[in-house]
């Protein structure tokens, strides 16, 4: 067997185990379901390594130069991407984006002939080795390409080596999060320029058609922080009137509001302007605060970034200063003095700046990273039951259905907390705070994954900068 080829053979025998003996995916019982899916992942992205090194024979064997003798042109296509698009079928957009993934990591030579490392050797390992697939690898290849462009060298590799460590176990949507994030590290000194050129290509546009009015908007996200926080807090708010009502029995599920997020999303702007108009006398928004994080020391210098809870993508100091003083904005200065953040058992609740410092560490929704209006600080160790403080070491944000299938399935939460990171109570004493630097772990049960293995959850997840 040849030896490119014996870890997709070994795939594919995991995956013969995994079904077994059952005849279609419907015979497979909840435990074979989640091993086969497993495996199905894996092979995947063991074809996908294999797929890319071919794909990059494929355009050296038919680049330009070889003129009549070009593979693709022999084969009757213009290129390589359109033939290993109507081979593989898919876009030639997409067999282009493989083929550059494969030449990013592909085995070089220097002209004197001698082997070299690829282009991107920490991408072409995890390819390799199984760890990372090709559309996301891809991903990474065509963000390192651009930020190359002026960046330093040694930065680069090691972003690189970052963004790989992190996108393992990651959905694409998340990887994409991440490498937003990885532009603040490796473009900082642009992002200003950027928000210029993005600040002069706003628009709004509206019209009337159908007995419809059309609505689009398109502005930076510092300016469209404050609408999203009021849209997204009516949403939430009209869940939870809906949920309260169905729980005291005044509704029952047929009667319940029916509409979608869209629809919500669309009465909410309708009910923020009318407010404005002065024809609302109340306007009903859960967590409707923007809050941008930035470094003390980032504020002062004013070289680096800064963040806007429930948005991807970083902002300048410049803009971080001109958002603090708006009105309706938060601004959270790390590091600097601040409320007591742990209450022990004095409380039950936690307080809103307790919250802001979960946000810190978790993003938003720790298990699946909804926005932070959209959460709530819940204790790891239960009040109640397990006598757990509302201190921040104890605590955790979720979404309402996160926080339900925690409980119910028997999954557990590890915080990692670097030692010495605690804030000081108002008696001195150190106290059990929260660091930007702890990890959140979501240790699934036993039916789910028979080894426990913990999950990386919260901002380090998609975060490079966490």
């Amino acid at each position: 067997m040849s030896e490119a080829l014996s870890p997709l053979h070994e795939a594919v025998t995991v995956l013969d185990e995994a079904w077994a003996d059952a005849d279609c995916a419907s015979d497979l019982s909840r435990p074979e379901l989640m091993a086969a899916n497993a495996a199905i992942g894996a092979l995947k992205r063991r074809v996908d390594a294999l797929q890319v090194a071919v794909a990059a024979r494929i355009a050296h064997e038919s680049r330009a130069d070889l003129g009549a003798e070009s593979l693709a042109k022999k084969a009757g296509f213009r290129n390589s991407a359109q033939l290993i698009a109507a081979s593989c079928g898919v876009s030639a957009g997409e067999a282009s984006r493989i083929v550059k993934t494969g030449e990013a990591t592909a085995p070089r030579t220097n002209v004197g002939g001698e082997p070299m490392p690829a282009k991107y050797s920490a991408v072409q390992a995890a390819l390799s080795s199984g760890s990372l697939g090709a559309t996301a690898a891809g991903l990474i290849v065509a963000f390192l390409d651009r930020a190359r462009v002026g960046a330093p060298a040694e930065k680069v590799t090691k972003t690189e080596g970052l963004l790989v460590e992190r996108a393992v176990g990651l959905s694409l949507d998340e990887v994409r999060r991440l490498i937003t994030r990885a532009t603040a590290v490796l473009e900082e000194d642009k992002l200003e320029a950027r928000e210029e050129e993005r600040r002069a290509a706003r628009i709004a546009t509206m019209f009337e058609k159908d007995g419809n009015f059309h609505l689009n908007l398109v502005t930076p996200v510092e300016e469209g922080a404050a609408i999203k926080a009021a849209v997204d807090g009516y949403v939430t708010a009209q869940f939870q009137a809906r949920k309260a009502a169905l729980d005291a029995g005044e509704i029952d599920e047929a009667d319940a509001d029916r509409r979608s997020v869209a629809m919500m999303r669309a009465d909410a702007l309708a009910v923020v302007c009318a407010h404005v108009l002065g024809c609302e006398t109340k306007t009903p928004l859960v967590g409707a605060t923007v809050i941008v994080r930035v470094d003390a020391d980032a504020l002062d210098s004013g070289v680096g970034y800064g963040t806007i809870d429930g948005v991807d993508q970083p902002v300048s100091i410049a803009a971080v200063r001109r958002m603090a003083a708006g009105t309706g904005v938060i601004p959270c200065v790390l590091d600097g003095a601040g409320e007591i953040l742990d209450w022990g058992r004095e409380r039950r609740l936690f307080t809103p700046a307790q919250k802001l410092a979960l946000v810190e560490r978790d993003g938003g929704c720790a298990m699946c990273g909804l926005p932070p209006s959209m959460t709530k600080a819940h204790h790891i160790r239960w009040w109640r039951r397990d006598a757990g403080p509302t201190d921040l070491s104890n605590g955790i944000l979720l979404c309402e259905s996160c926080h339900h299938r925690i409980h119910d399935n028997g999954w557990d939460i590890r915080i990692d907390n670097p030692p010495g990171t605690g804030r000081r109570r108002a008696d001195g004493r150190r106290g059990t705070g929260v660091s930007v630097r702890a990890r959140v772990w979501f240790v699934p049960p036993a039916n789910i994954d028979p080894s426990r293995t913990p999950r990386l959850g919260g901002r380090a997840r998609y975060d490079i900068a966490a």
